[in-house]
């Protein structure tokens, strides 16, 4: 997009507004992994540097797990409009015993809306130290859970949760589907 996709309107809100109030009806902890404390501050929840910089998502993933005060964490981009209760709900519901539970859609993992353990510190910092930086790189070393798209399917049918927002066609669909939806429910 060319800037910050959390600041982008959406339905009269900020995306990182619609996330910060979704995860908020979710969970107890709701952080914030961010450089700039100060565009973020006016959310109403924590808000945290990364401990590594310039390490990307990872770093992020890091960061937010060193600091989360329960022993795992959902994690999510800041550009997903249509985040399911239902969906997210799932991960954590299949979470025990898992060091990372991810979705996979069309053969995709989303490794920016998964559950994380604390267990997967150590693996995260030893692929930073390497400098590898995709998410998915420290996998191996952790017990992984992946849920299929039949089974987030069946509480997400559209998969809209799991939609984001790279590109300016990508956020007029999004909108033209927001569109929709308020129509239909009135």
């Amino acid at each position: 997009m060319g800037f910050n996709k959390a600041f982008i309107q959406f339905g009269g809100k900020r995306l990182i507004e619609v996330t910060a109030d979704r995860l908020a009806g979710l969970f107890p902890e709701v952080l914030i992994i961010a450089n700039n404390l100060d565009l973020y501050s006016y959310l109403g929840v924590r808000v945290i540097p990364d401990l590594i910089p310039d390490s990307g998502s990872l770093g992020g993933i890091y960061t937010g797990l060193s600091a989360a005060a329960h022993p795992e964490a959902f994690f999510v981009a800041c550009d997903m409009p249509f985040l399911s209760a239902d969906l997210i709900t799932l991960l954590v519901r299949e979470a025990e015993g898992w060091d990372v539970v991810v979705p996979r859609v069309a053969g995709e993992l989303q490794p920016m809306h998964a559950i994380y353990a604390k267990s997967c510190l150590p693996f995260i910092k030893e692929a930073i130290d390497v400098g590898k930086f995709k998410i998915a790189g420290f996998f191996p070393k952790v017990k992984v859970k992946v849920i299929e798209e039949p089974a987030l399917r069946a509480v997400d049918p559209d998969l809209l949760g799991l939609m984001n927002v790279n590109t300016p066609p990508e956020l007029e669909r999004a909108e033209a589907i927001r569109r929709q939806r308020l129509s239909a429910a009135t």
